[in-house]
Order: C-alpha cells, then sequence, then structure tokens
C-alpha cells in the first residue's frame, strides 16, 4: 500500500492562496477521472486552527502591557518617604537657615540706623564736597598767584626761575647765578680764606635755591594729588574710607619727609651764614694782628 504522504498524485496547497492558478493546474483536474477523487479546496481567506493560533500569538505581543514604576514600589511608599524627608529638611535645615536669616537682618539693620546711618553719610559727603570746593580755590589761589618782583633782565630770569617749580630747570640756576651775583674772585685778587668763604657762600645759596625749586615741584605734585583724593572721597562708598584712608596716610609720611628735607637745607644755609660770620670776625682778627705787628715795628725801629 502505498504511503499517502509520498503519493505524486497530492496537491500542495500554500499556506495563502492569493495566487492565481496556473493554467497547467486549471486543466489537471480536468484529466483526471471522474472515478479519482477530486480534492477538497479551501480559499485562502477560511481560518485554520495555525492560523488563529498565530495572529492571537501576534496580538498578545503588540498590545502593551501594564507597567510597574520605580522598580516596582508602590507610589504610596514613594510619597511616604518624600514627605518624611522634606519632614527632616524643615526640622533641621530650615529653622536654622531661618534663624541664621533673622540673625544677618538684624546686623544690616543695626549697621544701617546705627553705624552706617544714611542721614550721616549724606551730611559727610555734602561737607566734604564743600571742603574740596574750599581746596581748589586755595589751590589755584597758591596756582596763579603771581610774586615775581625783580625788574632787570637778569634779575628778573634769575626769579623766574626760583619761581618756576618745575625741576627740570634745577640745572641751569648755577648760570643763572652767575649772572647776577658773579663768580668768585680771581687768585691774587685777594686773600685765599676770603676766596674760599665766598665759594663756600656762593655754593650753598645755589644750593638752596636747587633746592626750593624742587621743594616747589614736590608740594605741586602734593596737592595734585590731594585733589585727586579729595574727588574719590566725595564718590566713594562708605566701605572704601579705610583704603582711602590707607594711602592718605602714605602720602602724608611722604609729605613729612618732603618737609624735613626742606628743614635740612634750611640749617645747612642758617650754618653757613653762621660759619660766614666767624669767618668775618676771624679774618678782622687776623688782619688787626697784622697791623698791630707792623705799627709795633715801625714804632721800634723809631
Amino acid at each position: 500500500m502505498t504511503d499517502p504522504k509520498i503519493s505524486p498524485d497530492k496537491v500542495r496547497k500554500p499556506f495563502f492562496r492569493w495566487k492565481r492558478q496556473s493554467a497547467r493546474e486549471a486543466i489537471k483536474p480536468a484529466m483526471l477521472s471522474d472515478t479519482d477523487p477530486q480534492p477538497l479546496k479551501h480559499p485562502w481567506y477560511r481560518s485554520t486552527p495555525l492560523k488563529i493560533g498565530g495572529a492571537a500569538l501576534c496580538v498578545l505581543l503588540i498590545v502593551p502591557n501594564h507597567a510597574h514604576g520605580q522598580f516596582g514600589i508602590d507610589t504610596a511608599a514613594i510619597m511616604a518617604a518624600l514627605s518624611k524627608m522634606q519632614s527632616l529638611m524643615n526640622t533641621y535645615i530650615a529653622a536654622p537657615l531661618k534663624t541664621m536669616n533673622q540673625y544677618e537682618q538684624s546686623a544690616a539693620k543695626y549697621e544701617q540706623q546705627v553705624i552706617y546711618p544714611l542721614t550721616a553719610i549724606n551730611q559727610a559727603k555734602s561737607s566734604v564736597v564743600q571742603s574740596e570746593n574750599q581746596f581748589t580755590q586755595m589751590s589755584n589761589m597758591f596756582r596763579t598767584v603771581n610774586v615775581s618782583s625783580a625788574t632787570l633782565p637778569q634779575s628778573h630770569n634769575l626769579e623766574s626761575l626760583l619761581l618756576s617749580r618745575n625741576a627740570a630747570n634745577v640745572p641751569t640756576v648755577s648760570t643763572q647765578f652767575q649772572e647776577v651775583y658773579g663768580v668768585v674772585m680771581a687768585q691774587n685778587t685777594t686773600s685765599p680764606a676770603v676766596r674760599t668763604m665766598t665759594d663756600m657762600t656762593d655754593a650753598q645759596a645755589q644750593d638752596s635755591m636747587k633746592r626750593a625749586i624742587e621743594i616747589d615741584a614736590l608740594a605741586t605734585a602734593e596737592l595734585s594729588e590731594a585733589d585727586q583724593m579729595g574727588q574719590q572721597i566725595t564718590q566713594a562708598a562708605p566701605g572704601s574710607a579705610p583704603i582711602l584712608e590707607a594711602e592718605a596716610d602714605v602720602w602724608v609720611v611722604r609729605a613729612n619727609a618732603y618737609t624735613q628735607a626742606a628743614l635740612a637745607e634750611l640749617m645747612r644755609t642758617r650754618g653757613i651764614d653762621l660759619a660766614n660770620q666767624s669767618k668775618v670776625a676771624k679774618l678782622a682778627t687776623t688782619d688787626n694782628t697784622g697791623n698791630n705787628n707792623l705799627i709795633n715795628g715801625s714804632l721800634t725801629n723809631r
């Protein structure tokens, strides 16, 4: 008996029958005898158990399932943990921060009303502005008032040089001085002692004039710096006052140093004056001694 599974006459049906039958397949049933059993044909759209199972499996794969967030933890547990965390933060963080905020507000209020009151600050600024205006007028008077009094050309040039307040004019003082006061006497025209005293007196006089020009230049620079610092003070905030005060202290130290230099120059000038007086007395004594010897000799020879 032939196995029906391997029968050559068995018709292979496709899974889906949407293809057209070929001409050979159309005439094949006609060639069969009437006694042969006709194969049972089913339309492609008829359901079979296999088709139904595949469709159900596809639907199960496509339809989404319910998902649980937070690794399956319940939402109520999460909300309870968050509420507990918020309570702890309010107790141990918010309360200290609130206390610190109140303390900072009290300190700021104390500074604004007691230490740095706005009314006192405005009054101080107004007073500084008035003082600066007065200082500006004084500075302009110091710079613009002409005190020159010489009338002759040579003396006028030397006086203008001494009042120039320009340290660059110091090297030309010696030339102008010699044009007004002359040079040291020539040798053999007077005694060496007189020439030495004259040379030293002229040197000290020129040194004092040069130092006076330098001190005037320094005073002008200090006045300019004081004006700038005064303008900064009128526009400065209260917190920057210590910085400006420190800078002012530095300039005070410098001004004291310049004052000490001027005082030293005055002492030198006074010392030369005293030395000249002593030298004049000594020269007079020497001359008197010489004259006495001449008189005594003249009387003795008689």
